[in-house]
């Protein structure tokens, strides 16, 4: 039987989509340290994790805070909230498939058989009947309430949750402030006010969390005034001066922006991102068309790939649209408005570009379908949603530093947002 440690890496596996680990190689576990740090704020070495996936002989346990944050990572609150739903899960099954020791001729005296399934017959009607009388009822969702209050129109930005869950039998109660499980707060079922800091812009979906279920979701834009950027920084982001990267023809963060604020480019590159969100007039996916002009300008060390993003942000789930150096492009994974495409089982060879040169990136609604392009070539193609999306903002994402121009976003052929 797999052990609790066995089974959350198998989560993790099931999660990254990345194949059999068995296969991964070394920028493999480079990733996942990369991937776990985005996630959680916390940096288990690319040795570590070869070690808990067994690819380094090492006979000690993992300690606490690599279980945690593994835990975390697989959507757990912690190791022990893991183990114990693991405790729940497999437990009963273990009683009820257990066998028979081979001392006990059971094969030979069918009337044993018979009265031990009379007994495991009459135990679980028992068993069910006094569930069911003890089973208390669980309240509809029209028995909660769930609002979100923000307190201003900046960056980073509090909000006030107001919420009612005393009719839950449960005592586990969350607040989440978006679709990511680890921005989950346990909350106190007899309270009803309950405050989280928003440390980027973006549309949101705050949702109260009922023990495993969500009860209600609140709608939530943090909005930009024009334009932001920033680096990647846990658990603060490191916000930057608009003359520090915004420029007369070009959104650029020059390398010295990034080595004057003390983050480190070795071993793992920094993130940096520029925002503009809830500056222009909604544009429905239904028609569309948009274009920008991209490139990233590192390309040393672990910056090799030269990973870039695009993303429209909408009121629903996002277009991220990846881009990186056309022989990176198994890692890449596109966001089509919802649906998730892996470049591990996806052709997204067409989103490899060559960074000595701007990459032009666009994308448009055309007969039911999104169009994505790069250079005039189409990458990709992908059903555009069923329910009403609409862009509230856009989003430019770097490993390590990069530029933007000629941003053009378009709705039924007329001009609704242009910058540089």
């Amino acid at each position: 039987m797999p052990t609790d440690l066995e089974r959350l890496l198998k989560i993790i596996e099931q999660k990254l989509d990345w194949g059999e680990s068995n296969t991964w190689q070394s920028r493999d576990f480079d990733n996942l340290n990369q991937r776990i740090f985005d996630e959680t704020g916390v940096s288990l070495s690319a040795s570590t994790l070869r070690r808990v996936w067994g690819r380094v002989e090492y006979k000690h346990l993992p300690s606490g805070t690599t279980l945690d944050t593994l835990a975390k990572f697989g959507g757990y609150e912690s190791w022990r909230v893991f183990t114990k739903t693991q405790t729940i899960s497999v437990a009963p099954v273990s009683n009820v498939t257990e066998k028979v020791p081979p001392a006990f001729p059971v094969h030979k005296t069918p009337w044993l058989k018979i009265a031990a399934a009379s007994i495991i017959i009459v135990a679980a009607s028992l068993t069910a009947i006094f569930a069911f009388k003890k089973a208390p009822v669980k309240a509809a969702a029209t028995a909660y309430s769930f609002s979100v209050n923000r307190v201003s129109s900046e960056i980073p930005n509090s909000v006030i949750f107001t919420y009612d869950a005393t009719a839950a039998i449960e005592d586990s109660i969350y607040i989440q402030q978006s679709w990511d499980p680890t921005t989950r707060t346990a909350v106190d079922k007899a309270m009803h006010k309950h405050s989280s800091i928003y440390y980027e812009p973006g549309f949101y979906h705050a949702k109260l969390v009922v023990g495993k279920n969500v009860v209600k979701e609140y709608p939530l834009l943090i909005p930009t005034g024009g334009w932001l950027g920033m680096i990647s920084n846990k658990p603060v982001p490191i916000y930057l001066e608009p003359n520090e990267f915004v420029h007369k023809d070009s959104l650029q963060m020059p390398l010295a922006v990034i080595t004057k604020n003390n983050i480190p480019l070795e071993p793992m590159l920094p993130q940096i991102k520029f925002y503009n969100v809830g500056n222009f007039t909604p544009v429905p996916l239904e028609d569309f068309a948009f274009t920008v002009d991209v490139k990233n300008e590192y390309k040393v060390g672990s910056g090799v790939c030269q990973r870039a993003a695009v993303a429209l942000i909408t009121d629903q789930s996002p277009i991220i649209i990846p881009l990186s150096a056309l022989g990176c492009v198994s890692d890449l994974m596109l966001l089509n408005a919802g649906q998730m495409v892996s470049g591990k089982k996806t052709d997204l060879s067409g989103f490899g570009v060559d960074f000595s040169n701007w990459a032009q990136v666009s994308c448009k609604s055309a007969n039911g379908k999104i169009e994505y392009r790069i250079n005039g070539k189409l990458a990709y193609e992908g059903p555009q949603p069923a329910k009403s999306v609409k862009i509230v903002g856009v989003g430019f994402m770097f490993q390590g530093t990069g530029a933007v121009k000629n941003i053009h976003l378009n709705s039924k052929g007329t001009s609704v947002f242009r910058a540089f």
